[in-house]
């Protein structure tokens, strides 16, 4: 067999995505063997949209948790719409010998590092080169698989942007490595760890660990411990992935009431600003940008009204106008920016256009004719 610098993946070329979940076999050269693989792609996958991807080891146990979590999630728009491959580790427990390690320097063994380079030079290239894939990319994985996920820390710059560690049993050094990587490491991570409050032969070397992380001040470290009292070793890797969802995507996530009242009103800064920060770090955490929700506009418009921030009702305005083109929201949000700073000959003109626009959510034909009423008996226009 040549030897190609791109793995084969057969099959692939026959993959519908309609299918959603697709199982495949690839044909590996860094570990000479074929392995079983599995796919989920989003119902409207589109060549036009960038999306985040998420790996996930012991995919007999984890893939269709991961899938299902990640469907309902994105449904009600919790996190964004994203791939995921799934490497099965199951047949003749090869789990082992995938994420093997050296008793004493707790590094990968050979078949280890081979494995290392599968996924980090063969499977995760092609699908980010065959398919739109966004720059933001999360490791999964239990006990043994997530110990393994580290050595992904370990380079100058991390291969992964986010890590789901479910109850990791530990190499020889693991507990002080990992809070060395994060508190070195220049760049934006999010690590997750899930555990069983019951005693483990690991336990006390993760809170040992999780103490360490939590000395670590950096703002672009994102650590979350999630420790679940009724869970044990097997019944953890089903309860704490929707949480590590929840805290890795939650900027994703539209604007809440607690947000809007402990963040928004309560910030020194223009109500506007806070929203284009929002969906500026949307774009740089996750590699694609974001249409600006509904929700999130209503949110920040009623701040502008509370805060008495008028000024920011302006390039709201402009945001409206090219989001919702069609509806009056952006000329009606620009009349009341034009009333507030004393322009009532402009407010009234704006006021008129935005009365023949369409009507969206709260704001009405009626709201604007009162808005012009209004004037005309203030001003005689």
């Amino acid at each position: 067999m040549k030897k190609r610098l791109l793995v084969v993946l057969i099959g692939l070329l026959g993959l519908k995505l309609g299918a959603q979940v697709k199982k495949e076999i690839f044909e590996s050269f860094k570990l000479q063997e074929r392995r079983n693989v599995s796919y989920y792609f989003p119902e409207d996958y589109s060549e036009e949209k960038t999306y985040p991807l998420l790996v996930v080891l012991d995919a007999e146990y984890l893939f269709d948790l991961v899938v299902a979590n990640a469907k309902f999630q994105s449904r009600m728009d919790r996190m964004p719409e994203v791939i995921i491959v799934g490497v099965d580790q199951g047949k003749n427990d090869i789990r082992q010998e995938d994420c093997a390690y050296d008793e004493q320097s707790g590094l990968p063994t050979e078949k280890g590092k081979m494995f290392y380079e599968f996924l980090g030079t063969e499977l995760i290239p092609y699908l980010a080169t065959t398919y739109k894939v966004a720059p933001f990319k999360m490791f999964i994985g239990y006990d043994i698989t997530a110990n393994f996920g580290n050595y992904f820390l370990f380079k100058d710059k991390s291969f992964f942007n986010a890590y789901v560690s479910i109850s990791p049993i530990f190499a020889p050094e693991m507990e002080n490595r990992v809070p060395e990587r994060l508190s070195a490491l220049d760049q934006v991570i999010f690590y997750n760890v899930i555990v069983e409050k019951e005693a483990s032969d690991d336990r006390q070397r993760i809170l040992q660990m999780n103490h360490s992380i939590n000395s670590i001040t950096k703002e672009s470290l994102h650590y979350f411990f999630d420790e679940y009292e009724h869970a044990d070793h097997v019944s953890i890797a089903a309860y704490g992935i929707t949480k590590a969802f929840d805290n890795v995507f939650k900027i994703f996530r539209p604007i809440s009431p607690k947000e809007y009242k402990t963040s928004i009103l309560t910030s020194t800064e223009p109500a506007f600003k806070y929203l284009e920060d929002r969906y500026t770090m949307i774009e740089d955490l996750f590699g694609f940008s974001k249409p600006v929700e509904l929700n999130d506009i209503m949110a920040i418009y009623a701040a502008c009204r509370k805060k008495e921030d008028y000024e920011s009702l302006k390039p709201l305005a402009e945001l409206c106008k090219k989001q919702y083109p069609d509806t009056m929201m952006g000329f009606y949000f620009e009349g009341e920016y034009y009333e507030q700073i004393g322009e009532p000959k402009k407010a009234f003109k704006t006021f008129e256009k935005a009365f023949q626009m369409e009507e969206i959510d709260f704001l009405t034909k009626d709201m604007a004719l009162e808005k012009i009423d209004a004037l005309k008996a203030d001003f005689g226009y």
